[in-house]
């Protein structure tokens, strides 16, 4: 599903980024991307959401050459990619169902298409007794619940989780790891930066670990740790 082939990032300031990165996701994977701060894991994301290009080198997501994307083409593209962050994101000033109602909007959802996906994605994430509440009355695991379903409101093949669980305790965060599982075993592909050693560890899921710019593990059941 997705493939960085010898793909190399260098920044305007020359900072090197990534080097020579060969790294494949296949349909359904969970994979966490660790490494410490300034390794390349946000630059792996925003390359992914075509934020930035690679210097050199091809990004192929479901056999689509994404380097070569046309500006138009780019807004199609990032529907099909979820994002969730680390600080929600949310809007102050809609509640919660405007907020995920708001993902399909910009993407041109009609008032059914609205109706009828947020309840759902909000059941799934187990906020539809929440719909109406300001992101100022949730708490930190609530709110980004609320990410999480408008992250999944529009169908993503795939989601992007950027340290998700960085702002929360830890039984609130294995609260929101056990909704990315459900989220995960219906199909959904999910890759997620953290450097939450005890979550990587005790799910035992697909590690990839990066290094100034240079993935130097890569392990089907892995640990945070190579050890």
């Amino acid at each position: 599903m997705i493939k960085f082939v010898d793909v190399t990032k260098v920044y305007d300031n020359n900072t090197l980024a990534l080097k020579s990165v060969n790294l494949t996701i296949e349909k359904g994977d969970f994979a966490f991307l660790v490494g410490s701060s300034g390794a390349g894991k946000s630059t792996i994301i925003k390359m992914l959401f075509k934020e930035i290009d690679p210097t050199q080198g091809k990004l192929i997501f479901n056999n689509t050459d994404v380097t070569n994307l046309k500006k138009s083409q780019i807004p199609f593209y990032r529907r099909k990619i979820g994002v969730i962050f680390q600080d929600f994101k949310l809007i102050p000033t809609l509640n919660v169902y405007e907020n995920v109602a708001f993902a399909l909007r910009v993407t041109g959802g009609t008032t059914k298409d609205i109706k009828k996906k947020v309840p759902i994605a909000l059941s799934l994430v187990g906020l539809s007794s929440k719909f109406k509440s300001f992101p100022n009355e949730l708490s930190g695991g609530e709110q980004q619940r609320v990410s999480i379903a408008r992250a999944i409101v529009n169908n993503p093949t795939v989601l992007i989780a950027d340290e998700p669980t960085g702002n929360l305790d830890p039984e609130t965060a294995m609260g929101i790891m056990d909704t990315l599982i459900t989220i995960n075993k219906s199909g959904t592909t999910i890759l997620m930066a953290t450097h939450a050693k005890d979550i990587v560890d005790s799910m035992r899921k697909r590690v990839i670990a990066i290094e100034s710019g240079t993935i130097i593990r890569d392990e089907i059941r892995g640990t945070y740790d190579d050890n």
